[in-house]
């Protein structure tokens, strides 16, 4: 029986922090043995935000390569590549453009968070506000039955299924309409609460030295109502709690009854943590030191999945030009 497939990407906007790694590549690395899995690097995407300064697009695209490779995605089970090596990304994204209503596109969630939370770049161009077209074209040109989610990316995929219900309803069945596959952890927060993200500066990032991540943990907001070690702490509002679900399972019923109680400071509870993180993701972190020094190793293996990739992306771009009566 032929798997299903499943197709999901990243921006190459800087190396992936914790939020990606547990909000989606843990997801993707168990996904490999039960779909035929395509993953890609969205450096096109990037260049939504980065426009003014894209020198750093070509390293970040290498250093996003890595951490997928790290984090366990297997070009031997996975087509890994990059989105601007197969062109019908960007002739797709201009084909799609013809038929989204300007109003689709405003009404996504992370446009206006965006647009408040972002100050290093002028958002106000034609590029941002069509991104969730180009994301479209990324997710209908494979055929995909499945595209790994977050709660709040489901926005996004309904907004493609829509242009993909669009397209087929003025020229049939040219594109699948691809379901979410949820991933199982909530969103990560960052060290100050708000959503982990590199545009925020509130990042834990894979290729972090020990020094800067225990930086972070220890600078960290907690408890704002907690003053003094021996006042009962809330657990719940606080961002190295919700770190310890993850790194320290087995102790988290005792960390919660010590913070309530007041027998566990702070300070305390945040180099645990530290330590705690730095042994769970120890492995993958050896394996990126291990990658970065073999960058051409790298290289092969994205050169060699766009080959794939775009194989798979000319046929569903050709149906639709077809279609189109675009045959020139």
């Amino acid at each position: 029986m032929m798997k299903k497939r499943v197709l999901s990407g990243m921006q190459s906007t800087g190396k992936l922090h914790i939020g990606n790694y547990h909000g989606a590549l843990e997801h993707w690395v168990k996904l490999q043995d039960d779909y035929n899995c395509y993953f890609f690097v969205a450096n096109y995407h990037s260049l939504t935000t980065l426009y003014q300064n894209s020198k750093e697009v070509y390293e970040n695209t290498f250093q996003v390569a890595i951490d997928f490779l790290a984090a366990g995605i297997d070009p031997l089970k996975s087509v890994l590549f990059v989105q601007s090596l197969v062109p019908a990304h960007a002739e797709l994204h201009l084909l799609l453009s013809m038929f989204t209503p300007i109003s689709w596109l405003e009404r996504v969630p992370s446009y206006k968070e965006k647009m408040s939370n972002i100050e290093f770049a002028d958002l106000t161009t034609y590029g941002f506000l069509g991104y969730p077209v180009l994301q479209t074209a990324d997710i209908v040109l494979y055929d995909a039955s499945y595209v790994p989610v977050g709660e709040d990316q489901l926005p996004h995929l309904e907004l493609a299924r829509e242009v993909a219900r669009r397209v087929n309803h003025y020229y049939g069945g040219v594109f699948i309409e691809p379901e979410p596959l949820l991933t199982p952890f909530s969103r990560i927060p960052g060290i100050d609460g708000r959503k982990m993200s590199k545009s925020y500066d509130n990042a834990i990032f894979l290729g972090d030295s020990d020094d800067i991540v225990k930086s972070q943990i220890m600078n960290a907001i907690t408890d704002p109502a907690r003053i003094k070690k021996s006042d009962p702490g809330h657990p719940e509002v606080c961002n190295i709690f919700a770190y310890h679900k993850i790194y320290s399972p087995e102790i988290l019923s005792n960390i919660e009854s010590e913070c309530k109680t007041g027998k566990r400071g702070c300070v305390d509870c945040k180099k645990e943590c530290y330590r705690n993180l730095i042994q769970y993701l120890a492995p993958l972190r050896e394996r990126r030191r291990e990658l970065e020094r073999d960058k051409k190793r790298v290289m092969d293996i994205l050169v060699e999945g766009s080959k794939k990739a775009n194989e798979s992306a000319n046929t569903v771009l050709n149906r639709l030009r077809e279609k189109m009566g675009i045959l020139f």
